[in-house]
C-alpha cells in the first residue's frame, strides 16, 4: 500500500485546523476522550442543577420531601457515574480550550428572582441526563438505561416541584372563609361581602345544590373571587372545581384522592385535605396537598357531630407541618374571641363559618378577624 492508498481521516477541532490521523485505533482513542468529555461535563451539569433543586426545595419552598428526592436522584447519579474510569473523565476535561466556556446566546432565561433559577435548574437537569445517556449508549448501555431511568423520575419531580411552587400564593393566606350554603343568591351576596371585608381565600360548600346550580353559582363566585385577587375554592366536587375555573378543590377524609383530583386539572390545581388526627395528617402528608385542615378546634354547629380536637392538636399539627411544605388552616368554632388563642398555639392560616356567614355585617365580622390575625402575624 503506498502512502497515497492509506487511509486518511479529518476532524475539524477548530475554524483554522485540521487534523489528519492516520491511524484507526487512534479514532477510538479521541473519539473515547470525546464522550468523556462530554459525559464530564454534562454529569457536572446535572449534578450542578440537582444541588440547585434540593437547596430551592429546601430553603425556598420549605419541602423536606421534595428536597430529599433531589438529593436521592443526584446521589444515583454520583453512584451511575461513579462506575466510569474517573481518571479518564478528569484527564479529558479541558475548560481552558472549550468553545462554549461563557458562550451567550440571546433570549436566555433572565434570573430575576429565585423562581427562575428554580426553572432554569428544572430545564437543564434532564438536557445534561439526555445528553449523557446517548453519549453512554454505545459502550454502557446499561448505564444509559440507568441514567435515562433518572431523567423520568426527573420529571415526575419536576411536576410535583412545580406544583408546590405554585402552591406559593396560598401562603400569604390568613383569613379563609367557609361559606355554607345551598343558596346561590345567599352564596353570592356572602361572597361579596367577605371579599369587601378582606377575606383571602374563599370556600364554597354546599352538600345539596343541585349539580347544575352548583356549576353556575361556582362559575359565578369564581369569577368575582379572581378579580379580587382572592382564592376561590370549592368543597368535595374536583369536577366542579375545574368546570367552574376555580383555583382549588378541598376533599374530605371519605372523598376523590388529591392525586386524582389533580388529574382533571388542565392547570395547577390547590388542593386541601380535612384531617382530624395526627395519624390522618400523616397519611393526607404523602397525598402532597397544598394545605390540610387542623380541626375542628372548637365545637361547630356547621359540624355538630365532629368532636374538637382542641389547641393541641393545632400545635401538634404545625409541629409536624413545619418541614413538609405543606399549609394548614385551622377551622372548627374559631370566632374573634378566640382566633389570638388559635394563632398563639401555631396556626398561620384560620378558617372562619358561622362567625362570619351568620354575623349581621359579614364585612365587618371580617375586618375584624384579620386585624386580629395581622396583630399577631406579619
Amino acid at each position: 500500500m503506498t502512502e497515497e492508498d492509506r487511509p486518511r481521516y479529518f476532524f475539524t477541532f477548530n475554524s483554522t485546523s485540521i487534523v489528519t490521523i492516520r491511524s484507526p485505533s487512534a479514532i477510538i482513542i479521541l473519539m473515547d476522550r470525546s464522550s468523556y468529555r462530554i459525559i464530564d461535563a454534562n454529569f457536572n451539569r446535572a449534578r450542578e442543577a440537582c444541588r440547585v433543586i434540593e437547596d430551592l426545595c429546601r430553603f425556598a419552598l420549605n419541602s423536606g420531601p421534595l428536597s430529599a428526592r433531589a438529593k436521592q436522584l443526584r446521589h444515583e447519579l454520583c453512584a451511575i457515574i461513579g462506575k466510569l474510569d474517573s481518571a479518564k473523565l478528569l484527564s479529558a476535561r479541558d475548560t481552558i480550550s472549550d468553545v462554549g466556556v461563557g458562550r451567550q446566546v440571546p433570549g436566555q432565561l433572565p434570573r430575576t428572582c429565585v423562581d427562575d433559577s428554580l426553572t432554569a435548574a428544572c430545564k437543564r437537569l434532564p438536557e445534561a441526563l439526555r445528553v449523557i445517556t446517548e453519549t453512554l449508549k454505545p459502550d454502557e448501555p446499561q448505564l444509559a438505561d440507568a441514567v435515562e431511568r433518572l431523567r423520568y423520575e426527573f420529571y415526575t419531580l419536576e411536576k410535583d416541584i412545580m406544583l408546590s411552587s405554585a402552591n406559593a400564593k396560598f401562603a400569604k393566606t390568613r383569613l379563609y372563609i367557609v361559606i355554607t350554603s345551598d343558596d346561590p343568591l345567599e352564596i353570592i351576596n356572602l361572597t361579596n361581602r367577605c371579599i369587601a371585608g378582606g377575606a383571602d381565600c374563599i370556600q364554597l360548600r354546599s352538600k345539596n345544590l343541585p349539580a347544575g346550580k352548583l356549576f353556575t353559582t361556582a362559575v359565578q363566585m369564581c369569577r368575582l373571587c379572581q378579580a379580587a385577587n382572592v382564592l376561590c375554592v370549592i368543597n368535595d366536587r374536583a369536577d366542579i372545581a375545574v368546570a367552574a375555573g376555580a383555583d382549588g378543590v378541598h376533599l374530605g377524609q371519605d372523598d376523590l384522592p388529591n392525586e386524582q383530583a389533580r388529574k382533571l386539572a388542565l392547570a395547577p390545581l390547590l388542593t386541601g385535605k380535612s384531617t382530624h388526627s395526627i395519624d390522618q395528617l400523616k397519611a393526607a402528608v404523602e397525598e402532597l396537598p397544598t394545605y390540610v385542615s387542623l380541626g375542628p378546634v372548637f365545637p361547630t354547629g356547621t359540624k355538630p357531630d365532629a368532636p374538637a380536637v382542641g389547641l393541641e392538636y393545632v400545635t401538634a399539627g404545625t409541629k409536624f407541618l413545619a418541614d413538609k411544605g405543606i399549609a394548614h388552616v385551622a377551622i372548627g368554632g374559631i370566632t374573634v374571641e378566640n382566633v389570638a388563642d388559635v394563632i398563639k398555639a401555631g396556626a398561620r392560616t384560620v378558617a372562619v363559618c358561622s362567625a362570619v356567614t351568620q354575623a349581621a355585617d359579614p364585612a365587618a365580622a371580617c375586618r375584624a378577624l384579620k386585624a386580629k390575625i395581622e396583630a399577631f402575624l406579619p
